[in-house]
């Protein structure tokens, strides 16, 4: 049986996550998507929770994905979860040239293999940071992220 980490802070999550989280739940056995807190990129908008409570909705549709959340090393969730891979999805050339160098480094701290998933070029330019900023002036984004996402920023940013 094949377990793999997606690894993300997913705030929120888009169609492009879900995207690769689709593709993944077709290639292993079981997809475990864990949202993060990540430092590099502040405090976020949803907290935590509303973030796995957004990817549980917009997985649901796929009985070998579970959601679970984490503020520690990818690798250290990985050897916790028994992950076989961490899957990462890749957008453009800028994406595979700072996940190559993240995978290296978790492969070197704990064996633990990387695996690469481009995304399809319908949903290549979805960017949480892109979806927040074009909400908060309010754009439409509902062709970008499942409804109850659409529902949740729109209820954020009014």
């Amino acid at each position: 049986m094949s377990r793999v980490l997606y690894p993300g802070s997913f705030d929120p999550v888009h169609n492009g996550h879900v995207e690769i989280i689709e593709t993944a739940s077709t290639l292993f056995d079981e997809v475990i998507v864990a949202a993060m807190r990540n430092t590099q990129k502040g405090d976020g908008v949803f907290d935590l929770g509303d973030r796995e409570e957004m990817l549980v909705e917009a997985t649901s549709h796929l009985p070998n994905v579970s959601v679970t959340m984490f503020s520690s090393l990818v690798v250290d969730l990985a050897k916790k979860v028994d992950a076989d891979f961490i899957i990462k999805g890749l957008r453009a050339v800028s994406d595979f040239e700072n996940e190559l160098q993240m995978a290296q480094m978790n492969n070197s701290v704990s064996g633990v293999h990387t695996v690469f998933i481009p995304s399809a070029s319908r949903s290549s330019f979805l960017a949480s940071k892109f979806i927040r900023d074009f909400a908060r002036f309010g754009g439409d984004i509902t062709s970008m992220v499942p409804p109850a996402v659409a529902a949740r920023v729109k209820e954020r940013y009014g």
